[in-house]
């Protein structure tokens, strides 16, 4: 855009510096041409004409009507002046006029706009025969010296509209062809630099909106309160709730309630009936407000309380004043998300595809290479045999591990399945593998973590899993998940012979799981099983009342 700025700004002083010329220019021949001032009538209506080209040039309507006005002024006044002029060269007076068509269709090529440059053209011819017509019929219209005068016009007219385009060219130069990578690296290099400066050097959705809920608390009454924003397939999810009670709110767009029409429209909503998917009963207000990141709905604010008419216009506006800048951030943190998650995901594909393409095929020549030294092995090298067929079981043993790595790398959250759908594939494929029994329960609501969420609970889970598989020697592994967004809790536990402290691998393995629990503003939990074994749980948020959790699935398995 730069370039087409600077070019735009060239053109303009050309326009009103074109125009005071020309009228000058037609005003000294037309005098000329008639013998007297008679006729310089006709270039004050030009000027008039040209106003608009000087008090209202970018207008889409005023600028685009001065410049055909300025076409039939002077198409009349050519007419007029030939029929004042004397002699037998009077039809050929009228040029003393015609060179100022080359302004308005000068204009209009160097704006861009060939379609009107040839309409220009066309009023202009008409506009000639209109005048010569209103002159004369038969002195002007039927004098060759006219006809030739306003065809050899219309002809050069014609030749300044392609010039004009060379001429926009060489003022307006093509933009450079943009560089998509370099603009990415500038604008993550932004991010970076925004995110460290924000307060505790984060972007999280959840406590933003945690904080929103605190602020909206001391301008508007509510005995429950959420802020969802959208994860898809025209669903919402729970970012953040208060209240004494887990409410199951509205989470579908196309729904006929106030959340929907709230996002449709992007206007505040007020209602005297619960945006929740069940309520009790009795008198309750409610109120959805969109929070708008410039065109963009990115989520909603719910305010509920049991009272009527809780929100009046004085309190909605008062809601918006706080919810207008905190939608900017909130914006900011989903789009952060959104980048460090597929950040993440590409990160993960890349390593399942380098260890699938390099340590694993290597290891699986090496195990063809241990096989090939066994079946050629001479007779009575029994010792030898019996370490290789040692070392052969470990160099598959490694190999399996190698694959359930590249699984657990490639393993994601399926938004149409859901958490505890990708768990349960996890805990099934390493359960096999392992021979260990594996038992699941599920609770899960039909609304949904954010996607983020999903995919830390995922990781922390797998890695509870694994070291359950490795380490634990466990026979028995029970899975519990649970999810009432924004609450949740994922349980794994082993019959196996306990967490060792001691272990470098299991402590490094706890760290990561405390820090993926830290990131999502979860609390993990280790604890020893009773009679044996551990049980690792990671929690998030507050859990909800027994009888709140609606729509859910329990599915025991591997019995």
């Amino acid at each position: 855009m730069p370039a087409l700025a600077s070019g735009s700004t060239r053109i303009r002083p050309l326009e009103a510096v074109s125009r005071v010329i020309m009228l000058a220019l037609v005003a000294v021949l037309t005098a000329i041409a008639t013998g007297g001032p008679q006729q310089l009538y006709w270039i004050a209506l030009l000027a008039v004409a040209a106003l608009p080209a000087f008090v209202a040039r970018n207008h889409p309507v005023l600028a685009t009507t001065g410049r055909f006005a300025e076409v039939i002024v002077t198409g009349l006044a050519a007419g007029s002046i030939a029929s004042a002029a004397e002699g037998a060269a009077a039809g050929f007076r009228a040029e003393a006029v015609l060179p100022y068509l080359a302004v308005p269709l000068l204009t209009a090529a160097l704006r861009r706009r060939p379609t009107e440059g040839a309409a220009l053209l066309g009023v202009a011819a008409v506009a000639l025969v209109a005048g010569g017509a209103l002159a004369g019929p038969s002195t002007v219209l039927g004098n060759l010296g006219y006809l030739a005068a306003g065809g050899q016009w219309l002809v050069l007219g014609a030749i300044v509209t392609f010039a004009a385009e060379a001429m926009r060219q060489f003022l307006q130069p093509a933009e450079p062809t943009p560089q998509p990578y370099a603009e990415a690296t500038r604008l993550l290099t932004q991010l970076r630099s925004v995110a460290r400066s924000l307060p505790g050097a984060t972007l999280d959705p959840g406590g933003i909106s945690e904080h929103l809920l605190e602020e909206l608390r001391a301008v508007a009454p509510g005995h429950r309160a959420a802020v969802l924003s959208a994860s898809g397939g025209g669903r919402l999810v729970v970012l953040a709730q208060t209240g004494a009670e887990r409410v199951d709110w509205e989470t579908t767009l196309d729904a006929d309630s106030a959340i929907a029409d709230s996002w449709a429209t992007q206007q505040p909503h007020a209602a005297s009936r619960s945006q929740a998917r069940t309520h009790r009963g009795g008198e309750v207000s409610s109120l959805v407000i969109p929070l708008v990141a410039g065109v963009r709905t990115i989520g909603l604010v719910i305010l509920e309380t049991d009272a009527a008419g809780a929100y009046p216009p004085a309190v909605v506006q008062s809601v918006t004043e706080v919810t207008d800048p905190a939608a900017l951030r909130l914006e900011a943190a989903l789009l952060f998300d959104d980048v460090r998650s597929l950040a993440t995901n590409e990160e993960r594909q890349r390593l399942a595809r380098e260890i699938h393409d390099g340590v694993a095929q290597e290891l699986v020549m090496v195990g063809y290479g241990i096989d090939n030294a066994q079946a050629t092995l001479p007779e009575g090298a029994e010792e030898t045999a019996e370490e290789l067929r040692s070392l052969r079981g470990e160099v598959t043993r490694v190999i399996t591990e190698l694959r359930l790595s590249l699984f657990e790398l490639r393993s994601e959250v399926d938004r149409n399945g859901g958490l505890a759908a990708a768990i349960a594939e996890y805990a099934r494929t390493l359960g096999t593998s392992a021979g260990l029994r594996v038992h699941f329960t599920f609770d899960e609501s039909t609304a949904r973590l954010p996607a983020a969420t999903e995919a830390e609970l995922l990781r922390i889970a797998q890695e509870a899993i694994t070291n359950a598989r490795k380490h634990a020697g466990a026979s028995n592994l029970w899975v519990t998940c649970t999810v009432d967004p924004p609450y949740a809790e994922i349980e794994v536990s082993d019959d196996g012979k306990g967490f060792a402290d001691n272990r470098p691998d299991g402590r490094y393995g706890l760290t990561i799981m405390a820090e993926r629990a830290e990131r999502i503003r979860g609390r993990l939990k280790i604890t020893p099983r009773h009679p044996s074994g551990t049980t690792v749980a990671v929690v998030l948020g507050t859990p909800p009342r027994r009888d709140s959790v609606r729509d859910s699935v329990s599915a025991p398995e591997g019995e």
